[in-house]
């Protein structure tokens, strides 16, 4: 069994009498692409909230690495090696997708920002900028101002700046939307080419990239997970298809 790098334990948080998260448990491995799915108000963004600290749990705990940071705020989190991507990035679309990146570099390395100089122009913000970029296909368009890229590029220069910061597991909250089937695929080669080597916690409502990508599937409804398992158990599994994917029209 892969050794757990996120544990959570019996997580809850109401909103009224509207149970988000229902004693949820849930264990995602070292280096495995772990995907969340449900229907709309399963509680998938609530999740991720309570994960990232966005939002406080009524009772529970989550482990991160062998720690308890039920109680830490955000950026303790983001210390540790947490990254929700749209929360650790901001594209600022003035700037080429290399500054971008080696800004976010220069963040990881705890150095303060500077603004008027050109990051790009030192080396050591540089390569491993150009890296990250690479590393999602826009090695390329490195010296691209980010307002002239397209939305499905923007996706992946958010990845690249969470990728440039070294985190130990990205919580990825729909990383397709909005994007066209050519730019869809595109992202799933690029979360692919991380298998193995990045712990990825997944919420996505493309079905087929989950499909494609996820080692394991974790179904919620009503903020309580169903069933755990591989694609192909979740695909046959008769209590999934009920709840879910039968109304998903994935066979």
């Amino acid at each position: 069994m892969t050794e757990p790098l996120l544990e959570v334990i019996g997580l809850n948080k109401s909103f009224g009498g509207v149970r988000a998260t229902d004693n949820l448990n849930l264990v995602v491995g070292k280096g495995e692409i772990h995907a969340v799915i449900g229907p709309n108000g399963a509680g998938k963004t609530t999740l991720i909230a309570q994960l990232a600290g966005a939002l406080d749990c009524d009772s529970g705990t989550i482990r991160f690495d062998g720690r308890d940071i039920t109680a830490m705020p955000p950026y303790a989190r983001s210390a540790l090696g947490l990254a929700r991507s749209f929360q650790i990035t901001n594209i600022f679309h003035e700037f080429t997708a290399l500054d971008n990146v080696a800004l976010a570099v220069q963040a990881r390395d705890g150095h303060s920002f500077r603004f008027w100089t050109a990051v790009r122009s030192e080396a050591s913000l540089r390569a491993p900028a150009l890296a990250a970029l690479e590393g999602v296909g826009l090695g390329h368009r490195a010296d691209t101002i980010a307002s002239e890229m397209s939305h499905g590029e923007h996706r992946q220069l958010e990845i690249a700046m969470a990728l440039a910061a070294q985190p130990k597991m990205l919580l990825l909250d729909e990383p397709m939307a909005g994007m066209g089937p050519d730019e869809s695929r595109r992202m799933v080669e690029i979360l692919r080419g991380l298998k193995g080597t990045q712990t990825i916690l997944l919420i996505e409502h493309d079905m087929d990239a989950v499909f494609a990508l996820a080692d394991l599937i974790t179904v919620l409804v009503y903020g309580t997970a169903i069933a755990t398992g591989t694609p192909e158990e979740i695909r046959i599994n008769a209590e999934v298809r009920a709840a879910y994917l039968g109304h998903e029209g994935v066979a």
